[in-house]
């Protein structure tokens, strides 16, 4: 058996093929606020939060005007974002329900408060915070609990900034 990975590895970034550079720029930048840092050409961009390299790449090379994966088929279920706080990820709704963007749909996991839509190209998107560890839901052995349950999004659009 193979030892664990290293409890500081991150996933740094996610690369994505969209079928219109300009219409996901829009979506993510416009609409996400992640900052556009580099243009590769006509082809490709990438984005950031608070200045980093990039935490988001999209591209057209093997994509551009291509079709969404049909539900049933492998491929990405869903890219998370991981926001700092209730207030941020409140802003983060603010701004999706501002663009009329339909969600998916929305939970309290009891570790975390998440909502679930798609960007233009059909992929899924998780916007979430996680709640302080020591809040995390645990069983009476000590083992992690988490959970489904309804996530009050009116609530969370009133703390938006």
């Amino acid at each position: 058996m193979s030892s664990p990975v290293h409890p500081a590895a991150r996933i740094g970034h996610v690369h994505l093929k969209v079928a219109d550079l300009e219409r996901a720029i829009a979506f993510y930048s416009g609409v996400l606020g992640f900052e556009l840092t580099q243009r590769y050409g006509p082809q490709a961009a990438f984005l950031s939060a608070g200045g980093y390299h990039h935490h988001i790449g999209l591209n057209t090379w093997e994509s551009l005007g291509g079709s969404a994966p049909p539900p049933g088929h492998t491929g990405l279920y869903h890219t998370a974002f991981l926001y700092p706080d209730r207030a941020t990820l409140a802003d983060a709704l603010r701004r999706v329900v501002s663009a009329g963007i339909p969600l998916d749909g929305a939970a309290d996991h009891g570790v975390s408060e998440a909502i679930y839509l798609r960007d233009p190209d059909g992929n899924g998107v998780e916007l979430y915070r996680d709640r302080p560890e020591a809040d995390w839901p645990r069983d009476g052995a000590g083992n992690l609990r988490m959970v489904n349950a309804p996530l009050d999004l009116a609530a969370l659009l009133a703390e938006a900034a």
